[in-house]
Protein backbone atom coordinates (compact mmCIF):
# COMPACT_ATOMS: atom_id res chain seq x y z
CA UNK A 1 0.00 0.00 0.00
CA UNK A 2 1.02 3.92 -0.89
CA UNK A 3 0.43 7.10 1.59
CA UNK A 4 0.72 10.11 0.15
CA UNK A 5 0.71 13.21 1.51
CA UNK A 6 0.13 16.90 0.65
CA UNK A 7 0.27 19.93 3.36
CA UNK A 8 -0.80 23.19 1.76
CA UNK A 9 -0.59 26.70 2.69
CA UNK A 10 -3.25 29.03 1.62
CA UNK A 11 -3.07 32.15 -0.18
CA UNK A 12 -6.37 33.60 1.63
CA UNK A 13 -7.88 31.34 4.44
CA UNK A 14 -11.48 32.20 3.70
CA UNK A 15 -10.90 29.61 0.55
CA UNK A 16 -10.51 27.26 3.37
CA UNK A 17 -13.99 25.59 3.18
CA UNK A 18 -13.84 25.18 -0.86
CA UNK A 19 -10.85 23.90 -0.55
CA UNK A 20 -11.49 20.89 2.32
CA UNK A 21 -14.62 20.34 0.07
CA UNK A 22 -12.95 20.00 -3.11
CA UNK A 23 -10.75 17.43 -1.66
CA UNK A 24 -13.54 15.54 0.18
CA UNK A 25 -15.24 15.20 -3.09
CA UNK A 26 -12.91 12.65 -4.30
CA UNK A 27 -13.43 9.97 -1.79
CA UNK A 28 -14.92 6.99 -2.51
CA UNK A 29 -14.93 7.90 -6.22
CA UNK A 30 -11.34 6.91 -7.80
CA UNK A 31 -10.43 3.07 -8.05
CA UNK A 32 -7.76 2.10 -5.78
CA UNK A 33 -7.95 5.22 -3.68
CA UNK A 34 -8.70 3.18 0.01
CA UNK A 35 -9.07 6.35 2.14
CA UNK A 36 -8.91 9.92 2.05
CA UNK A 37 -8.39 12.17 4.79
CA UNK A 38 -8.57 15.91 5.05
CA UNK A 39 -7.79 18.05 7.76
CA UNK A 40 -7.33 21.85 8.14
CA UNK A 41 -5.06 23.10 11.03
CA UNK A 42 -5.89 24.87 14.37
CA UNK A 43 -2.73 25.31 15.83
CA UNK A 44 -1.57 28.33 13.21
CA UNK A 45 1.81 28.08 14.34
CA UNK A 46 4.66 29.90 12.49
CA UNK A 47 5.83 26.00 10.61
CA UNK A 48 2.14 25.10 10.25
CA UNK A 49 0.42 24.49 7.25
CA UNK A 50 -3.25 25.24 6.46
CA UNK A 51 -4.37 21.62 4.73
CA UNK A 52 -3.41 17.98 5.50
CA UNK A 53 -4.47 15.94 2.98
CA UNK A 54 -3.53 11.83 3.69
CA UNK A 55 -4.64 9.02 1.29
CA UNK A 56 -3.83 5.48 1.07
CA UNK A 57 -3.96 3.67 -2.36
CA UNK A 58 -3.41 0.18 -3.45
CA UNK A 59 -0.32 0.11 -4.71
CA UNK A 60 2.04 2.66 -7.12
CA UNK A 61 -0.12 1.88 -9.85
CA UNK A 62 -3.60 2.88 -7.87
CA UNK A 63 -0.89 6.24 -7.01
CA UNK A 64 -0.65 6.99 -10.64
CA UNK A 65 -3.64 6.25 -11.75
CA UNK A 66 -4.69 8.64 -9.02
CA UNK A 67 -2.80 11.19 -10.15
CA UNK A 68 -3.97 11.48 -13.49
CA UNK A 69 -7.75 10.79 -13.16
CA UNK A 70 -10.18 13.43 -14.27
CA UNK A 71 -11.39 13.84 -11.04
CA UNK A 72 -8.03 14.70 -9.85
CA UNK A 73 -7.77 17.12 -12.37
CA UNK A 74 -10.06 19.90 -11.37
CA UNK A 75 -8.87 19.59 -7.54
CA UNK A 76 -5.59 20.09 -8.45
CA UNK A 77 -6.37 22.71 -10.59
CA UNK A 78 -8.14 24.82 -7.79
CA UNK A 79 -5.38 23.88 -5.27
CA UNK A 80 -2.68 25.74 -7.46
CA UNK A 81 -4.81 28.68 -7.47
CA UNK A 82 -5.70 29.22 -4.15
CA UNK A 83 -2.30 28.05 -2.55
CA UNK A 84 0.79 29.81 -1.96
CA UNK A 85 2.93 26.25 -1.23
CA UNK A 86 2.82 22.98 -0.81
CA UNK A 87 4.97 19.57 0.00
CA UNK A 88 4.04 16.24 0.01
CA UNK A 89 5.39 12.71 0.82
CA UNK A 90 4.57 9.19 -0.72
CA UNK A 91 5.89 6.09 1.12
CA UNK A 92 4.85 2.28 1.12
CA UNK A 93 3.53 0.90 4.29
Amino acid sequence: MIKHIVLMKLKDQSDRPKALNALLAMKGQIEGLLDLEVGADFLGSERSYDIALACTLTDRAALDFYQAHPLHQPVKQLMREIRSSSVSADYEI
